[in-house]
């Protein structure tokens, strides 16, 4: 066991923030702290790196556990390039290489038992730290964040500092501690990043304790959950999607339980009333008595806490049935980031996905008319009324109270109808005397939300909507969008959001283009994680495009297959280059006898090879087409 807690709280003043703790995190667990907005998720992890006190209690943490968390990465030198940044992460594995190579050589000259035992020490953490195949890993992490090989020779001091937090947060991933904390580690990164992020730390040999808000995510990483509601924690096997089914199923047996208990409470207690001064039946009454006060009472079920907005968000007019067409537009500032070709027609519901610094969001503004067109066309249709929602606008502050910030927005509205508003965005009572200036990103976000709707628009243009929102808030806002009759187009980096909203989606690509594919978010995903089914950008319903693909020279179809194989044969060498690591490992004096040892490299390399297998069909298929279309 890497860390616990027995026992104990956590408080500020003489508000308890989390009380009789019970958290422990054993080696190689992967952990969710999951919970609703200012719960105590990021307290307890503040607690575990000693930055908030426990009061009372047991804590245990394994003398040797290295805990790792982004607040902790620093840059000591703005002029080293990014490369060479990231490359300090090994240098835990490049330390053993050298002491293994020095004990290597000691062993040669001088064997013994002690050096063997040392050597089969360092081998195996070296193997645990991903020695063998750690630089595959480097130039991984690099391409899946958004940077190029340019990039890895640039000093620190030329990136932005959104960059700059990811460079951090690449480096802490690849110093693998024993103890990885992440608090909200897909904010702001694309999809592609959060998929390779899951593959990390599925593979991740350590254990890791995360908040986030982004369900996918958790369902896909982490094998444990623990919750904290109204100040208290408790454990939950498996990722997120089974708690929330063992939680219903665990209050519902309460329910039930307690239901049959207060009816049995209720005969046995008129029975002892109905006998009890009879002389033949007091006897008999008396012995109920005492078993009703031996009975181990079933505690009243507490509703978990569900608590999520809604409001009726029915457009008060219906728009016609063109509602956005966009020709040849381009759009950026100094550049072209990218163009759009799009035809948005009546209560089509629109996601928009692609790679950071595509231009998504810029694509909003420039439908909002705040930044110009580069070039091209975009008009809306006939009766077409806009509701737009940015982060900026969930960034609002005042000195007014809420009640008042909302009659200035809407004078028309009666006391009792403001906070009716309110009311269904959870502002209710005394909160609505509270000053904007102190509400929480999850409040603002409500708060312009609650503004948004109430002008009922019949065509929604979202930016990040979900940012700052616990899950129960994100499947409350994905229910009353799924409902919603008007049209909508919506960038999101959340994937359970856009699978549950979105009936089609509109994709930035890397090369500037855009493309409109007609399916939802999980055809989407599907073909992304199938390397030989065709692209989103080949599959679309765009009859141009398909036109012009059906004309494609044989001599460009022949280049791309030949990219492909490229592609391919780069993960086969990597794959090969893991497999004869592992099988080294197999001729090491210290583990021909050691059968535990071999039975686990067994199982990794037969892994592996099966990996391989899928990766060398793969290959066979493209060469295949090749040769076809060669004949042809």
């Amino acid at each position: 066991m890497y860390y616990s807690i027995n026992g104990g709280s956590i408080s500020f003043g003489e508000k308890t923030v989390l009380s009789d703790i019970h958290f422990e995190v054993h080696t190689g667990e992967k952990i969710a702290l999951v919970g609703r907005n200012g719960c105590g998720k990021t307290t307890l992890l503040k607690a575990i790196l000693g930055e908030n006190e426990i009061d009372g209690g047991e804590i245990s943490m394994d003398k040797n556990c290295e805990i790792g968390t982004l607040s902790q990465i620093a840059f000591e030198d703005d002029n080293v390039k990014m490369g060479d940044e990231l490359l300090k992460a090994f240098h835990k594995i490049n330390k053993i290489q050298n002491e293994m190579d020095s004990l290597q050589s000691e062993m040669e000259a001088n064997p013994t038992e002690e050096k063997a035992e040392k050597f089969t020490e360092l081998t195996e953490r070296f193997r645990i730290l991903g020695g063998y195949y750690y630089k595959k890993d480097y130039e991984s992490i690099i391409k899946s964040f958004g940077f190029t090989e340019e990039d890895k020779k640039k000093k620190l001091s030329e990136f932005s500092g959104g960059q700059r937090t990811k460079i951090a947060f690449m480096k802490l991933l690849l110093s693998k501690p024993d103890l990885l904390l992440l608090d909200e580690p897909t904010n702001h990164l694309d999809i592609n990043a959060v998929e390779w992020l899951e593959t990390y730390i599925k593979n991740y040999p350590n254990a890791l304790v995360v908040v986030s808000h982004d369900r996918m995510f958790l369902d896909r990483t982490v094998s444990a959950v623990y919750e904290i509601e109204r100040g208290k924690i408790k454990k939950y096997s498996g990722n997120y999607s089974k708690f929330t089914k063992v939680k219903q199923e665990l209050y519902e047996k309460q329910v039930k339980e307690y239901a049959e208990q207060q009816k049995e409470i209720a005969r046995l207690t008129d029975l002892v009333e109905k006998f009890r001064y009879k002389a033949n039946k007091a006897k008999m009454a008396q012995s109920k008595i005492k078993y009703l006060e031996r009975m181990d009472l079933v505690e009243p079920p507490e509703r978990f806490d569900l608590r999520a907005f809604y409001t009726d968000i029915s457009p008060i007019n219906e728009s016609g049935g063109d509602v956005l067409s966009c020709t040849d537009l381009k759009i950026g500032y100094d550049r072209v980031l990218s163009s759009v070709n799009l035809s948005l027609k009546k209560h089509c519901k629109i996601g928009i996905v692609g790679g950071n610094g595509l231009g998504k969001s810029t694509f909003l503004k420039t439908l909002m008319g705040y930044i110009p067109a580069i070039s091209g066309d975009f008009k809306f249709g006939v009766n077409v009324k806009k509701g737009y929602f940015d982060q900026q606008m969930a960034e609002h502050t005042s000195e007014s109270t809420l009640f008042d910030d909302y009659r200035e927005t809407f004078p028309n509205l009666t006391d009792t109808e403001i906070r009716s508003d309110l009311g269904a965005f959870l502002f209710s009572g005394d909160t609505v005397f509270k000053k904007v200036s102190v509400l929480s990103g999850g409040e603002r976000v409500r708060l312009a939300l609650c503004k948004l709707f109430k002008n009922k628009p019949n065509f929604l243009i979202l930016d990040e909507p979900t940012n700052h929102t616990d899950i129960v808030g994100k499947e409350a806002l994905g229910n009353m969008l799924k409902e919603y009759s008007g049209s909508l187009i919506c960038v999101s980096h959340d994937r359970y959001f856009l699978k549950q909203v979105c009936d089609c989606l509109l994709i930035f690509n890397d090369d500037g283009t855009t493309t409109f594919f007609t399916e939802n978010f999980e055809a989407y995903e599907n073909l992304r994680q199938n390397p030989i089914s065709n692209s989103p950008k080949e599959t679309a319903e765009n009859t141009k495009t398909e036109k012009k693909q059906k004309h494609l020279s044989p001599l460009k179809e022949i280049g791309k297959l030949k990219a492909k194989i490229s592609k391919s044969e780069e993960k086969i060498a990597l794959k090969e280059e893991e497999i004869d690591g592992l099988k080294s490992e197999l001729d090491y004096p210290e583990n021909r006898s050691d059968y535990q040892k071999l039975s686990e490299l067994g199982a990794l390399i037969e892994e592996a090879e099966i990996q391989l297998d899928i990766l060398m069909n793969e290959w066979e298929e493209l060469n295949s087409r090749l040769e076809e279309l060669s004949e042809e």
